[in-house]
């Protein structure tokens, strides 16, 4: 499990270039005051996690006890809240502040978020089936499942039988993002590649927890800063 994580919200899609003039694209996230509200023990509580909030919300557009809620934790209301598993929470208190140093360049990085929704599609776009043939014989069946089940026995279709249905807007986790640059004063966060969801979308970055051997570890406990970000190209 992680030993550090945070809330952002995905920017977009840009590009930098390397020391060596080569193009790197990475994605931006943006990490708005992801403040702690609540820190859930393995005494009182049976596991390990932190709950925090991001962003800013006028607390007269919320309901008493989750205005009590903010005001036990001493933070400003934020857009939701957000519970984080990790490893460790001994450190951590209540009302601190995550910013996008947490984690410093070079370092592995899994990130979860919402994917796109693509509405119902079909078993071709759904599952990457091939299709049917498309030479005489086949009579608007081209984009066709073919067969779902078997005769008499079992005489029915059988439960996971891939077909066509809903795709997309499912949780999503790319493993092995390698952080390109942290900028705490902007609140930026820049990952390698792309990340799940659509722009505006809510993410959640955590440190590798499959990092391959030999991997950077720039794995400081949560609350601590990394090192600072080089200056960019």
């Amino acid at each position: 499990m992680a030993n550090k994580a945070l809330v952002a919200t995905k920017v977009g899609m840009t590009q930098l270039w390397d020391d060596d003039n080569k193009v790197v694209p990475v994605t931006v996230l943006r990490v708005d005051a992801c403040r702690v509200t609540h820190v859930r023990t393995t005494e009182q509580d049976g596991y390990t996690a932190v709950q925090v909030t991001y962003g800013h919300h006028e607390a007269r557009k919320l309901n008493r006890p989750t205005v009590g809620h903010y005001e036990r934790a001493g933070v400003d209301p934020g857009v939701r809240l957000v519970e984080l598993r990790l490893d460790d929470v001994s450190e951590v208190k209540v009302g601190a502040e995550l910013g996008a140093d947490l984690f410093g360049p070079g370092e592995l990085v899994d990130v979860t978020a919402t994917s796109k929704g693509k509405g119902f599609a079909g078993v071709m776009k759904r599952h990457n089936f091939s299709g049917q043939r498309a030479s005489h014989g086949a009579h608007r069946v081209h984009r066709a499942p073919g067969a779902i089940g078997a005769c008499a026995t079992p005489s029915r279709v059988f439960k996971g039988t891939r077909m066509a249905g809903r795709m997309g807007s499912e949780k999503v986790t790319t493993l092995n993002l390698a952080v390109v640059e942290a900028d705490a004063e902007r609140g930026l966060l820049l990952v390698r590649g792309s990340v799940p969801g659509p722009k505006g979308g809510t993410v959640i970055v955590r440190n590798a927890v499959k990092a391959p051997l030999g991997a950077s570890a720039n794995a400081a406990p949560l609350g601590a800063s990394a090192a600072p970000a080089p200056a960019r190209v």
